[in-house]
């Protein structure tokens, strides 16, 4: 079961499976996480996000792919 999110999470850095930083949530929309993009991602990573490119722009997010939330940081399932 994905963690409920809202929009207590706006802000907070996104970080994959690995550790290494992905972005900061920019928004929260039922169920859904916007996100600012870290520049540096690959383009196999944002691939398996279902991102198409990496431009500074904000990008979709699912909770299925979030694998814990804390107060500071939203944890994902998958790794660069």
């Amino acid at each position: 079961m994905s963690p409920t999110l809202s929009e207590d999470v706006v802000g907070n850095d996104v970080i994959d499976a690995a550790g290494e930083d992905v972005g900061i949530v920019t928004a929260v929309e039922g169920g859904t996480l916007y996100v600012d993009p870290d520049p540096e991602l690959t383009e196999q990573f944002v691939a398996k996000l279902g991102w198409d490119d990496t431009d500074g722009t904000e990008y979709s997010l699912r909770d299925v792919a979030v694998e814990a939330v804390t107060d500071e940081k939203v944890y994902l399932q998958y790794r660069r």
